[in-house]
């Protein structure tokens, strides 16, 4: 089963070692002093690799290549950067990347297509990769190691308070199988999907095809279901690798069920932490829509609820103030029968048939506000679509942080 998601800065979890994969990190100046900014991970030969990318039309010169390379289907190389995106860069910031893919590539002596890039920070600004990211190679390969995963969170943190991590082992045809992940991301969060890096890693073997569509419903079920600020990036990036070093039988897909379940809680104990960790929040929020005419609509309507700033306030003043709800209900766009939509707050039923319910009483439902886990309930009451979304509430201090953040 996955590991608890930290819920204060430096909570890192215990993570399991995946054979067939080393990690090392390195300062290299890109933006931050005195702290490691350059991740290398090593990936054994015949590595399979699958991924998710942002549908920003704006997306990164790093994300273009990934999308490219995702096509080979096998991965012996990740390089991640933080402190600057790489994005709106024009050729320069095409180059940076076949700078970084050509020298990683020469130095773990594999193809070029094999080698994935991914650069998070700032928008609009070069990325000097030869000076930086290249020099720095040599002695990255030098390092490698199995299991440095809080270093390699750390390295490829931004904006975010605590690195994040998550692991879990599941079966496969008798044999045990690990899972690994780290992810970064706290500010321009939303689905398809965030300034959220994600990589995940697994020594099973699993087929390229069959760990693609594994990986699209793990993302579907994680990272596009969360919410900071309704603001997609252009650096998104989720890459699962699997190693095939476990040894397990050729599997189907009635044997990877339970591997199923434990990559998808890996990724949403990762998706969970990056909510935890949005900038300036002070509240982990769950919104579970139900009776809407399908899941995608009750998840359209649940980010609308999540992403509304009066929502967010409301729950960052502890105040229950349930109308709220009741308006990004309305403004959603989807199908909901206002005489018989239902919300409940912390378990507490405060509307029933289009109205509030007889003899509410709100001192409970205040009492639920003042914790750090906000649970809302909401059922629009025309079908039996069903999702649940995450997000956190918005105080002054995400104004404080993205009001400063170049400076």
């Amino acid at each position: 089963m996955s590991t608890v998601s930290p819920l204060a800065p430096g909570a890192f979890p215990d993570m399991l070692a995946v054979d067939g994969v080393r990690v090392a990190t390195v300062e290299a100046g890109i933006r931050y002093k005195g702290r490691d900014d350059l991740l290398l991970v090593e990936l054994v030969p015949g590595a399979a690799v699958a991924g998710a990318l942002t549908r920003s039309l704006t997306a990164s010169a790093p994300v273009e290549w990934c999308r490219t390379a995702l096509a080979s289907g096998r991965a012996r190389a990740i390089v991640v950067n933080s402190g600057n995106a790489n994005a709106f860069t024009g050729r320069v910031g095409t180059a940076a990347v076949a700078h970084t893919v050509a020298a990683a590539a020469n130095a773990l002596g594999c193809a070029e297509d094999e080698v994935f890039v991914s650069s998070t920070g700032v928008i609009g600004e070069p990325l000097p990769a030869e000076s930086t990211i290249v020099e720095k190679l040599p002695r990255l390969v030098e390092a490698l190691a199995p299991g440095a995963w809080e270093a390699a969170a750390r390295a490829i943190m931004t904006t975010d308070t605590f690195p994040k991590g998550a692991s879990a082992t599941a079966m496969i045809g008798g044999q045990r199988v690990r899972i690994a992940g780290i992810a970064k991301g706290s500010g321009m969060i939303a689905p398809d999907m965030a300034t959220m890096l994600a990589y995940v890693f697994t020594d099973a073997a699993v087929p390229q095809p069959l760990l693609q569509k594994l990986t699209s419903r793990a993302v579907e079920r994680s990272f596009n279901a969360i919410t900071v600020d309704s603001d997609t990036s252009t650096s998104d990036t989720v890459l699962v690798a699997a190693t095939g070093a476990a040894g397990n039988p050729e599997p189907d897909v009635a044997l990877l069920r339970g591997f199923a379940r434990a990559l998808e809680a890996v990724c949403r104990d990762l998706a969970h932490q990056i909510v935890r960790d949005g900038e300036g929040a002070s509240k982990f929020v769950e919104i579970t829509v139900s009776g809407a005419t399908s899941a995608r609509a009750a998840r359209r309507i649940g980010l609308a609820i999540a992403n509304s700033p009066l929502v967010k306030t409301a729950i960052a003043g502890e105040d229950a103030n349930w109308g709220r709800i009741v308006m990004a209900v309305g403004k959603a766009g989807e199908k909901a029968d206002r005489d018989a939509l239902r919300i409940a707050i912390g378990g507490v039923e405060i509307t029933r048939g289009g109205q509030v319910v007889p003899d509410y009483d709100e001192a409970p439902v205040a009492r639920h506000m003042q914790e750090q886990d906000i649970v809302i309930a909401v059922d629009v009451g025309v079908g039996r679509g069903k999702a649940t979304v995450w997000t956190c509430d918005l105080t002054h201090g995400y104004i404080d942080i993205n009001g400063s953040y170049r400076s």
